[in-house]
């Protein structure tokens, strides 16, 4: 399960992210966006997306994709709009093991995980506590 989480102007978006025939991954409908310094919210949104897992989406020539679906939720027209401001995460769980990424713009403008920040969980650790550990790293990032 991969899960992509940001954080812009004090609002958290998660969206659902759609696995493609390929293995290539997009985001899709439903989206969560949700205040920050709200916890039950926050824990509701991460909870349902998480429980949704990856849903198996249409391959799409890379033409044929729509603009993130984030867009509209967080107001702006263009992706490099979203993008300013914004603070990036990856929770995945993989074989009953979580791991938290972050992320960062590269010099080529990709975001890429910074390897030394990933928050790597002990196998089978309860979903709630990752959830946790999530909203307190957004709550406190929201803070900086």
């Amino acid at each position: 399960m991969l899960c992509d989480i940001s954080l812009r102007n004090g609002t958290v978006y998660v969206p659902t992210i759609g696995k493609m025939d390929e293995g290539f991954y997009r985001g899709i409908e439903p989206v969560a966006a949700v205040a920050v310094q709200d916890t039950h919210a926050l824990r509701e949104a991460l909870t349902a997306t998480i429980a949704r897992g990856n849903p198996v989406v249409p391959m799409l020539k890379r033409r044929e994709w729509p603009p993130p679906v984030v867009l509209k939720y967080a107001e702006v027209k263009t992706w490099s709009a979203f993008e300013r401001g914004m603070r990036l995460w990856g929770l995945e769980e993989k074989d009953t093991i979580f791991a938290i990424d972050t992320y960062a713009k590269s010099p080529n403008r990709m975001w890429v995980k910074i390897p030394e920040r990933r928050i790597a969980f002990p196998p089978a650790t309860p979903v709630n506590e990752v959830i946790d550990r999530m909203i307190a790293i957004l709550q406190d990032a929201a803070r900086t």
